[in-house]
């Protein structure tokens, strides 16, 4: 028990998501100490004052308790290419932990090209373009790749897959792309459509390249593949472009 029976404390019990997506936390009411909070249910507790006196062992045990939850990716952590209006952003190991609730959508916008030769996260409900190959694509010396140009179709495709499959403006989505950067964007055109609930998966499918070492220029930094999860060359029906079905 976090508090002995002489303290007594003032808490405020609240959602995760609601404090990552608010940034503000509401004002509690009186807890006793027969009804200490219990961490192990995924709510986070926050002290606001003492009523009594509170012993530093009960502070430190609260402390530690705090510290062993689990937190998404922060804006703070976020490269100004990949942040999003909404804020919400998830790792690919944050993700896979939320894509265990079966209500939770994982959209890959990437091009068709790259599910088919890179592979696809198993967990994926959809593959919904942000931006595709053309059949002549231009060559980018800068970039010393192809140029995609953006799916004028992407909105539409996405809200006619959401009012098929049940989904609200609320309802939890992941976008996951190469790196973070096409994802970020297309959580913005979701955005503007009214959905509130729309994570970025900041390291992507392949993750981000590395900077130095041997493997100078790989991607072999982060994201999914190197997390370790689970992917697939294969795609399902279900995970096909709704517009190739």
């Amino acid at each position: 028990m976090l508090f002995n029976d002489e303290d007594s404390a003032i808490f405020a019990e609240y959602d995760q998501d609601e404090i990552r997506k608010n940034k503000t936390l509401p004002v509690g009411g009186n807890i006793t100490p027969d009804s200490a909070p219990d961490f192990s249910r995924g709510k986070t507790y926050f002290l606001l004052e003492s009523e009594m006196f509170i012993s530093k062992q009960t502070l430190f045990a609260a402390v530690v308790a705090l510290s062993t939850l689990p937190f998404l990716a922060q804006a703070a952590d976020v490269p100004a290419k990949k942040q999003t209006e909404l804020g919400l952003y998830v790792t690919a190991v944050e993700a896979a932990d939320m894509l265990q609730d079966p209500d939770v959508v994982l959209v890959d916008v990437r091009s068709r090209v790259e599910v088919a030769f890179v592979g696809i996260p198993k967990r994926a409900n959809v593959n919904i373009p942000f931006k595709i190959m053309p059949g002549f694509a231009e060559f980018n010396p800068e970039k010393g790749t192809y140029a995609m140009v953006p799916n004028p179709d992407f909105a539409r495709v996405f809200e006619e897959y959401a009012q098929e499959n049940g989904m609200t403006r609320d309802s939890k989505v992941i976008l996951i792309c190469r790196s973070g950067g096409r994802s970020a964007r297309a959580a913005n055109v979701l955005a503007g459509m009214g959905y509130t609930n729309v994570y970025s998966l900041v390291d992507g499918f392949e993750g981000d390249k590395a900077s130095d070492g041997p493997q100078r220029g790989q991607r072999v930094v982060n994201g999914w593949k190197n997390a370790g999860l689970e992917w697939s060359y294969k795609l399902s029906e279900m995970q096909v472009y709704p517009e190739d079905r």
